[in-house]
Formats: structure tokens, C-alpha cells, sequence
């Protein structure tokens, strides 16, 4: 009679789990860095438009 018995430690399956959260936590973590990256890109282009340079010496009126 030929049986494999498996037998998976508790401590193996903790580890495992908490190997998971980790890619996961990684993975949301570089993708909420890009995300911040990119929505700057776009922020930095619509305040640049809005914004007028003005002198010290000019009146910002004229």
C-alpha cells in the first residue's frame, strides 16, 4: 500500500499568509506612488497655465 501523507506545519501556512500580504501591500503601494506621480504631472501643468509671473518692480494690475 503506497500513501503519501502531507502534513503542512501551522507556523508554514503563517508564513506563507503573511508572505501574500506583503506582495499585495507592495504591489499598493507602487501603484498609489505612480498614481500620486502622474495626477502631479497634471497638476503641475493646469497651475502653470493659471499662473502669471509678476515682478516686484510691475504693477500685477496693468
Amino acid at each position: 500500500m503506497n500513501s503519501i501523507v502531507l502534513y503542512i506545519d501551522p507556523s508554514a501556512v503563517s508564513y506563507i499568509i503573511q508572505a501574500i500580504a506583503a506582495v499585495v501591500i507592495a504591489i499598493g503601494a507602487c501603484l498609489t506612488i505612480f498614481r500620486h506621480k502622474i495626477a502631479s504631472l497634471f497638476k503641475k501643468n493646469k497651475n502653470q497655465e493659471k499662473r502669471e509671473v509678476h515682478f516686484k518692480d510691475e504693477d500685477p494690475k496693468e
